[in-house]
């Protein structure tokens, strides 16, 4: 029999690839935090020896969920900000951020997310965050998966005093982490309506040489800068760019998109902060257009709230597009946000080769009981308390909801401490 370090057999399999599949009395083999086999249970166990043989009979595993874009260190402003005036919530955030951002906010801000994020089944995140050496370094600790944006801003800024130090700084953290298998890059220019045509153009060659990720806001609100068309003037608008929020746009904006094959980050839950209830996934899957989650900016790190949300609310906002069922949406927080950041041939479905990086929820609860369509449960029904186990690179991150990498309740103190700092000076 061939020896491998662990055997899972769950309820129901959803491997993502190929779509819409759900597979029940089957068993996945991991090796060396690789996926070597998704089989027939009878005949995994006539095949392999496992280390560890793992049976979860009421559950449905997934690949875990790709958050294609976050502000991790916000997490210590949960809540912070109190206006509901969209200008002043920002004038705020960025005020609250300017006085405290450093590499200790970085650390216990990331972690803080880096632990909600685990326990709502989020395996990979795409951060953009000012010290992001210290966002990789505390991912590294932490065992996650994350592609760290390398920040790029004109302006003098905590960490960097120009766009080019940026670039010195954020290729220098690439070189660092070339071969770690958690940790990748993608290119972030921070409040890219302020950056110079000259910048811009710098990322872009860089992305082009490096066949870098580009991830940054796009179309944020009508009329502003950096628009489709600039970037499109720019040679930005490519298949390496992740266009986040999108919360602005018409149909001349998706033909853009989808003539360049470029990608869109969807955050269901700050754009309704930015002012926009849109949910453009409908729009752009008519066209093609690769759509991936993010939780953006001071979230609560669930993804899986987020598809609820983008779900729900595109349910209800285009009746006559072509449905977008569950196992699309699935994708979506899945295979779609690892496409976004480059990361497709390595993560995103349960694929013989790729990393074992999963999700595993309990469908025997009230909410998604009786269970006809596990799929359209974990979308429309499941919560985060119901994922058991998570997995990344094989290595087990979380098991029965208790985290194993990471110190819960050191994690919570350092937040509160946190708290009181930034209660003691809160901007009202």
């Amino acid at each position: 029999m061939e020896p491998i370090d662990t055997l899972l057999t769950a309820r129901w399999i959803i491997p993502i690839e190929p779509a819409g599949s759900v597979l029940e009395a089957h068993s996945l083999a991991i090796h060396q935090g690789r996926i070597v086999a998704l089989l027939p249970t009878a005949e995994a166990k006539q095949r392999f020896s496992p280390r560890e043989e793992i049976e979860r009979p009421a559950h449905a595993l997934l690949p875990g969920f790709v958050n294609a874009h976050t502000h991790a260190a916000s997490s210590l402003l949960h809540g912070a900000v109190g206006t509901s005036s969209f200008e002043h919530w920002t004038h705020a955030l960025r005020q609250l951020q300017q006085r405290w951002v450093d590499a200790e906010y970085v650390r216990d801000g990331t972690e803080l997310a880096i632990a909600a994020a685990l326990s709502s089944g989020t395996t990979c995140f795409a951060d953009q965050h000012l010290f992001p050496e210290v966002v990789a370094q505390t991912a590294a600790d932490a065992r996650m998966r994350v592609c760290v944006g390398l920040p790029v801003q004109d302006a003098p800024s905590v960490w960097a005093g120009s766009a080019s130090e940026c670039l010195a700084k954020g290729l220098q953290l690439r070189d660092e982490y070339r071969d770690d298998p958690l940790i990748t890059t993608a290119l972030a220019p921070v409040e890219p309506a302020l950056l110079s045509d000259e910048t811009l153009e710098r990322v872009r060659r860089l992305a082009d040489e490096l066949e870098l990720p580009i991830c940054m806001h796009v179309n944020e609100s009508r009329g502003s800068a950096p628009s489709l068309e600039r970037l499109e003037q720019l040679g930005l608008l490519s298949p390496l760019l992740a266009a986040v929020h999108m919360v602005k746009l018409d149909s001349a904006d998706v033909e853009r998109v989808a003539a360049a094959g470029a990608s869109v980050v969807h955050c269901p839950q700050s754009n309704l902060k930015l002012g926009s209830g849109l949910c453009p996934v409908p729009l752009f899957k008519d066209r093609g257009v690769n759509v991936a989650l993010g939780s953006g900016g001071v979230s609560n790190n669930d993804l899986l709230a987020e598809l609820r949300s983008a779900a729900l609310i595109a349910n209800s906002m285009f009746p006559n597009a072509t449905p977008v069922d569950a196992h699309e949406w699935l994708q979506t927080a899945t295979l779609n946000g690892a496409r976004a950041l480059g990361l497709a041939e390595s993560i995103g479905s349960l694929t013989p080769g790729k990393w074992a990086d999963l999700c595993c929820i309990g469908l025997a609860h009230p909410n998604t009981q009786p269970t006809y369509d596990p799929a359209a449960q974990i979308v429309f029904a499941a919560s985060r308390e119901q994922i058991s186990d998570v997995w990344v690179a094989g290595r087990m991150l979380m098991r029965d909801r208790e985290l194993t990498h990471l110190d819960t309740i050191a994690v919570l103190n350092r937040a509160e401490l946190w708290r009181a700092r930034i209660a003691a000076q809160a901007i009202q």
